[in-house]
């Protein structure tokens, strides 16, 4: 009677495993080299020098005393532009951006009362995290202010 030996089976689990790695490592080649990595737009230094004037813009209104408020109570939200500004001819808008929600950003024509403020009703507004942003002309000096509040919350006075 011949008897025959068991064969070991670790050199085989050796290979198999080797091939199971090389093939994983060439899914996640072939995976990475088909995603799409353009990281600039087309446009990429116009956007930059846009951006660099939307910095100057916000230096410049940073020390004028501008602001953008929540009213918990009336539910409004109140712009108050610098007192210098305050009855002189400008131009602007009004951006309200929500950054969980894109379809919810509205816009609004800046047109503040002689004293330099503009209320806006929020009552329409989902409660949440708002960023306004204001953009205005006043003079050939462009001034933004960019403000973050919460609707939906009563202010601590």
């Amino acid at each position: 009677m011949i008897m025959k030996t068991a064969r070991n089976p670790w050199p085989l689990a050796i290979i198999a495993t080797f091939i199971v790695f090389i093939s994983g490592i060439l899914t996640v080649v072939v995976l990475a080299s088909a995603q799409k990595t353009e990281l600039v737009s087309n446009n990429y230094y116009e956007q930059e020098l846009r951006y660099q004037s939307r910095i100057d813009s916000r230096d410049r209104t940073q020390n004028l005393g501008a602001s953008a408020t929540y009213d918990a109570t009336s539910r409004r939200i109140v712009i108050a532009l610098p007192a210098a500004h305050a009855g002189k001819l400008l131009t602007g808008q009004i951006q309200l951006y929500r950054p969980s929600a894109a379809g919810l950003d509205r816009e609004f024509a800046l047109r503040p009362a002689a004293n330099g403020i503009q209320s806006l009703n929020a009552s329409g507004l989902q409660n949440g995290l708002w960023k306004i942003r204001v953009a205005w002309n006043v003079a050939g000096q462009d001034y933004f202010l960019d403000e973050t509040i919460v609707i939906g919350q009563l202010t601590p006075k």
